[in-house]
């Protein structure tokens, strides 16, 4: 704790404390960056404050200088040896945070043990981590009566099944714009229409080709085409879910924030339709065999 001792210190820790201060002013409400000439004003503030702390502080050490200096000159005029009083932070680190006893006074708290000239201090547990302990105590009562015996509160599984059932619930209620249920792996269907399929190979196109070829017959990523599925099965649910989670582990991203959940539908559409297209230059079968239901 000495280290508060020094003013430098104090002030450094203070600019901190306004600097951080200011940047959590800096977001508005909806975490956007608020407007360019409010931050300039907030900046030409900022450095106000900090020049008038400054010069607060400075104020302070020289009326501190001269306190110091008139005790010293009233002791010598007394005759009495002048003794500096204790500041804040020695008597908090003294009292509350380490109990420690002064080097002059340690014979008296010093043990009878005696390794090879070295002696043992019976000094106190620091109180902070002594109060923290007792603390731990009550919490560990107070959890164990409101968890385990009172049931007063779910427990971390009940939790979780919990929030389950309640994500559960509002996917159930989500509709899109038009009054139609949201699309995702539990209800997504094959759709042969034309107008879908031509939007998925735009979608299949524009995202796809990378890895899997112009025609889906495979290159970085597997062949498309044939009956042999690497991760789940050719299934339309199972290809939904493959674009929308990706097999991050394999190289294959998800899909789910960059396209919408019509446009992996069409896009699983469009990849169920060329299966046994058999396009030129296939790459040979991956993965287990899938045959529908």
């Amino acid at each position: 704790m000495k280290i508060f001792k020094n003013k430098n210190i104090k002030v450094m820790l203070l600019i901190m404390l306004m600097i951080s201060s200011l940047q959590s002013f800096g977001q508005s409400a909806q975490g956007d960056a608020i407007p360019y000439q409010m931050m300039i004003v907030l900046g030409f503030a900022f450095v106000v404050v900090l020049v008038v702390l400054m010069v607060a502080v400075m104020m302070l050490r020289v009326l501190n200088t001269m306190v110091r200096d008139q005790a010293i000159r009233r002791a010598e005029e007394e005759g009495a040896p002048f003794v500096e009083e204790e500041s804040m932070w020695e008597k908090l680190d003294r009292k509350v945070f380490t109990q420690a006893v002064a080097i002059e006074k340690e014979e008296t708290i010093t043990l009878d043990h005696n390794y090879d000239g070295i002696r043992e201090l019976d000094n106190h547990l620091p109180p902070w981590w002594k109060y923290m302990f007792y603390l731990s105590i009550v919490f560990a009562i107070g959890y164990m009566l409101v968890y385990h015996v009172l049931e007063s509160m779910p427990l971390q599984e009940q939790e979780y099944n919990n929030e389950l059932a309640v994500a559960e619930a509002h996917k159930a209620s989500l509709v899109s714009t038009d009054g139609e249920a949201v699309i995702d792996e539990n209800n997504v269907v094959y759709n042969t229409d034309e107008a879908i399929l031509a939007n998925g190979k735009k979608v299949y196109a524009m995202n796809c080709v990378a890895c899997h070829k112009e025609n889906g017959e495979g290159g970085i990523g597997p062949n498309l085409t044939d009956d042999y599925w690497i991760n789940e099965g050719g299934s339309i649910a199972n290809i939904f879910s493959a674009v929308k989670f990706g097999f991050p582990s394999k190289g294959m991203i998800p899909w789910e924030s960059l396209l919408s959940p019509q446009q992996m539908s069409d896009v699983a559409s469009y990849v169920k339709s060329i299966n046994g297209s058999n396009p030129p230059n296939a790459k040979a079968p991956q993965g287990e065999l899938y045959v529908e239901d």
